[in-house]
C-alpha cells in the first residue's frame, strides 16, 4: 500500500510540473489546461468544441510539447477515409514483393498509437461515418487490425483529441453516441478582453497599447451583432494590430500613446479601418437573412467605437 501511495504521489507531482510549464505557453486558460490535462492523464480521449481561435491547438502543442511526445494533426472532412488515416501499402512495392509489412506506408493514426502520440482531428464531425468508426475501434480498444500486416496495439500514452465548431452545422454530421460516449468533453469559448490584449500583444511583439486595445475591442465586437452567425476569433486582432502597425509605419502615422479614445487623430482611425478591411472582412460571416455587407457591418462596428463610445476599449 505504501509502494502505491508513493507510486500515485510521484505521478500527481509529474502533472503538476507539467501543468505548471505548459502555462508559461499560454494567456489565461487555467481551467482549460487543468481539465484537459487531468482527462489526458488519467487516460482519456478527448472531443474539445468551441469555436475557432480559442488556443485549442495551442494548448494542446504546449501540453505534448512538455510531455515530449508527437502531436499529429489531420482535418476531418470527406477525404478522411479509414484509408487515409490507418495507411497502405506502397502499389508500386506490392507489385513487387506482395504485400508485406515493410511496404506498409502508415497512416496518422497508426503513426500515433506507435509512437505514442496524440491524434488530432480538427473538425471532427465533418469526417465520414466509416471513418469515425476505425477510429472508434482504436479508442476502445487501443489497437487496430491491419489485413495483411496484423495488429498494432497503441503505446501508453497515445490519446486521441478531436474538435469541432458548435456554431458550424453546415457539411456537419450528427455525432454518433457510440463515439461520444467514449470520450470526455471540453467547451471552450472565447477568452476575456484582456487576456486577448496580453495574446496579441505576445504574438504581435506590439508595444503601443492603444493600437492592441483597438484592435481586440473591435474584433470582439464582431461576435456581439445579431447580424453576424459568427464573427471573428482573436487571431482577426492579431492581424488588425499587425496590418495597422505596418500601415501606420508606410504612411508615417504615429500610433497614439494614449489609454483615452476622445480625440484620437484621424490619421490613425483610417489607419485601423483600413487594416479591418483586411484582416476581418473574411472572417465576418452573415447572417442568411442579413441584408448588410461584411464591409457594412464593419463599418458600422468602426463608428461606433471610434465616433460613438469612445470610452468602450480602454487598455485598461
Amino acid at each position: 500500500m505504501d509502494e502505491i501511495n508513493r507510486t500515485t504521489s510521484s505521478a500527481a507531482a509529474d502533472v503538476r510540473a507539467v501543468r505548471e510549464r505548459v502555462a508559461t505557453h499560454l494567456v489565461g486558460r487555467e481551467r482549460e489546461t487543468d481539465l484537459l490535462l487531468a482527462a489526458v492523464a488519467a487516460g482519456r480521449d478527448v472531443l474539445i468544441e468551441g469555436p475557432p481561435g480559442t488556443s485549442k491547438s495551442t494548448l494542446l502543442r504546449a501540453i505534448t510539447g512538455e510531455w515530449g511526445i508527437p502531436l499529429l494533426f489531420v482535418e476531418g472532412n470527406a477525404d478522411l477515409t479509414p484509408t487515409r488515416l490507418v495507411g497502405h501499402h506502397n502499389p508500386a512495392r506490392v507489385l513487387r514483393e506482395d504485400y508485406t509489412a515493410d511496404n506498409f506506408v502508415a497512416g496518422p493514426l497508426v503513426e500515433a498509437m506507435r509512437t505514442g502520440g496524440f491524434l488530432y482531428v480538427e473538425e471532427f464531425n465533418r469526417a465520414p461515418e466509416d471513418t469515425l468508426n476505425t477510429l472508434l475501434t482504436a479508442m476502445a480498444e487501443r489497437s487496430v487490425t491491419v489485413p495483411t500486416m496484423g495488429t498494432v496495439r497503441a503505446a501508453d500514452t497515445f490519446r486521441v483529441v478531436a474538435s469541432m465548431n458548435p456554431y458550424d452545422a453546415v457539411g456537419t454530421t450528427r455525432m454518433p453516441t457510440s463515439v461520444s460516449d467514449r470520450m470526455c468533453r471540453l467547451a471552450v469559448g472565447y477568452q476575456d478582453a484582456e487576456a486577448e490584449r496580453g495574446i496579441v500583444g505576445r504574438r504581435t511583439g506590439i508595444e503601443a497599447r492603444r493600437l492592441v486595445a483597438d484592435a481586440v475591442a473591435l474584433t470582439r465586437a464582431t461576435r456581439e451583432r445579431d447580424d453576424v452567425r459568427q464573427g471573428s476569433s482573436v487571431r482577426g486582432a492579431i492581424d488588425v494590430a499587425l496590418v495597422a502597425s505596418q500601415l501606420a509605419a508606410m504612411r508615417g502615422v504615429a500610433v497614439p500613446d494614449t489609454d483615452e479614445l476622445r480625440g484620437l487623430p484621424e490619421d490613425y482611425t483610417a489607419v485601423v479601418w483600413d487594416a479591418m478591411l483586411v484582416a476581418l472582412s473574411g472572417r465576418v460571416h452573415l447572417d442568411e437573412i442579413a441584408e448588410q455587407t461584411p464591409e457594412g457591418v464593419l463599418r458600422e462596428i468602426w463608428e461606433d467605437h471610434f465616433l460613438l463610445q469612445p470610452a468602450a476599449a480602454a487598455p485598461g
